[in-house]
């Protein structure tokens, strides 16, 4: 009897050890799922980090070449784009690293942040992964568990990698500690909140965008707030992304403003695993908001139909984009009073002398890699329909599977071009109404150096298209490589004096920087070329291949 008793005593486990059970197991197998996707991730921004680090001792070699460098970071617009700049009014290479370049490492752990928890959990409820790995003996919240540990191991190989290449440049061991703990505590925080969006919605895409829209929200309180003043303003700390940046890297070294994003993260993952105890597995907190009771004869349409499933990513990015181009365009009286004061290397990156014209050429430029992006992911949503079977009960019906992409990609790319001509209309709308002194010319360049980024764009969409018809297990990865490609060589690539053969690979760099350069035919032709023959390629490949197809 004793020993049965004994027996009984080893083998039972508190209901905390319980509902963590099986987490080891699926750790392994969510790092052996993720081991190129999470490998990428960690490599590419290890790298990234270790090319900003070194890439300023490159571009200014001595303290001179430097110093006119710092008004890119110094001044009102400066700090709006990239931080609160601190130690630019004693500018070295480590400090000018960490003012102007580490905000875009913390925006990409936080977006890896998202991704990964989104996958393991929303993700895997969605496509009804979750149902078979819970009749086994797993835990409810090892799941979860597993996730967020997957998601801050990740971003500890992060801040590794970031502070060895901050190290190997020869910057200072506290300041680098401090650059790669903020990665890593931003990541957390952002790994913390998609554990919340993962339990709110009721859809992995949903989920994402909720936390992307805190994300973005965070980005534009801290432009604000960072704008007001050097140092940043009060406004400043109501942002997450700006906490990191306030530990002043090699000025300060203060570490206290990343205790707010741990803890941020550790009570965010905890109202995580609160909430997920009050819904059921594959449904979200939030209700799913009832249809209409009777539908128009438009969704019996294959048309119709794409809209209806296209439409809630689509407007989101376009609500978000032409929100930017609104603040974007307001700034451009503010840029025109800096100019006299912006060195050479500044004047190259909006492309020319004229200021006016070279501000609105960039940020067509910088608005249409992020309307891209939106072409991107509607792509992605088409794989997530083929994927959950749904494009399969689609194409059994009269439309066939050839009508089916047709229509699906006829509305992505009507999306991207309405999403440029209302970023164009606005933007140059609100820099006219902006202007002390009215610009001739101005509200029409604006609207056309925003449409006029349509053929790239279209290119992008061309080639994720193709492979979405032969290899659609590529689609997205070649997608966003080249929307990640086109967004550093823009923002980048003229300031480190790249070669040509790099710069190339930016598919927005072949066309004119129009209104500082004339609109030339050849790249309009080639790239809209590109973009119509990728689609029909794609279209090809969709007809003959299998669906399901990985």
């Amino acid at each position: 009897m004793s020993s049965t008793l004994t027996t009984q005593r080893t083998t039972e486990h508190s209901p905390a050890q319980a509902t963590l059970t099986g987490t080891g197991r699926l750790l392994r197998t969510m790092i052996r799922r993720d081991r190129v996707r999470t490998t990428a991730w960690v490599v590419g921004l290890g790298l990234l980090g270790f090319y900003f680090a070194h890439a300023i001792q490159v571009i200014a070699e001595d303290t001179s070449e430097l110093v006119s460098l710092t008004v890119m970071f110094a001044d009102p617009v400066g700090r709006m784009m990239v931080g609160p700049g601190y130690g630019m009014d004693a500018p070295t290479h480590e400090r000018f690293f960490a003012a102007g370049y580490v905000l875009f490492l913390y925006l990409l752990c936080a977006l890896m942040s998202i991704f990964t928890v989104v996958r393991h959990t929303r993700a895997d409820e969605q496509a009804g992964r979750s149902d078979l790995v819970r009749a086994t003996v797993v835990g409810r919240h090892a799941p979860l568990t597993a996730a967020l540990i997957l998601t801050v191991l990740a971003n500890l190989a992060v801040g590794v990698l970031v502070f060895g290449g901050a190290v190997s440049a020869g910057y200072a061991f506290t300041g680098s500690m401090l650059v790669a703990a903020g990665g890593v505590a931003t990541g957390v925080f952002f790994g913390g909140l998609g554990a919340v969006t993962a339990q709110l919605a009721s859809s992995s895409r949903s989920a994402s965008g909720f936390a992307g829209a805190v994300l973005g929200l965070a980005y534009v309180v801290r432009m604000a707030g960072d704008m007001a003043a050097p140092g940043g303003s009060s406004l400043s700390w109501f942002s997450p992304l700006a906490w990191a940046q306030q530990t002043a890297p090699y000025v300060v070294d203060r570490a206290w403003p990343l205790l707010p994003l741990v803890g941020g993260g550790v009570l965010l993952a905890a109202c995580g695993f609160v909430l997920s105890t009050r819904r059921d597995v594959g449904s979200g907190i939030l209700p799913t908001r009832l249809g209409r009771s009777s539908a128009h004869s438009f969704l019996g349409t294959p048309w119709g139909m794409a809209y209806r499933t296209l439409r809630g990513g689509l407007r989101g990015w376009g609500i978000a984009l032409v929100l930017t181009a609104a603040m974007y365009g307001s700034f451009t009286q503010t840029m025109v009073d800096a100019g006299d004061d912006l060195p050479a290397e500044f004047s190259q990156i909006f492309a020319g002398q004229d200021m006016i014209a070279g501000y609105v050429a960039y940020m067509s430029l910088f608005l249409a890699v992020f309307v891209a992006a939106a072409g991107v992911n509607a792509m992605g949503h088409l794989r997530g329909e083929e994927l959950s079977g749904r494009a399969e009960l689609g194409v059994s019906t009269s439309m066939g599977r050839g009508m089916w992409l047709v229509a699906h990609l006829c509305v992505i790319v009507a999306g991207v071009f309405s999403m440029l001509v209302m970023i164009g209309l606005v933007m140059a709308a609100t820099a006219v109404a902006t202007m002390a002194t009215p610009v001739d010319g101005l509200f029409t360049d604006a609207m056309v150096a925003s449409v006029h980024q349509f053929p790239a764009v279209l290119a992008v969409l061309g080639v994720v298209a193709a492979f979405f018809g032969w290899l659609p297990r590529f689609a997205m990865p070649i997608g966003w490589l080249l929307v990640g490609c086109a967004g550093a060589l823009s923002a980048f690539g003229p300031l480190l004096e790249l070669p040509d053969a790099v710069l190339s690979l930016n598919v927005f760099g072949h066309l004119a920087g129009f209104p500082v350069e004339d609109i030339t035919g050849t790249p309009v032709v080639a790239l809209t070329a590109v973009g119509t023959l990728g689609i029909v390629l794609g279209l090809a490949g969709w007809r003959q291949r299998d669906i399901h197809n990985v």
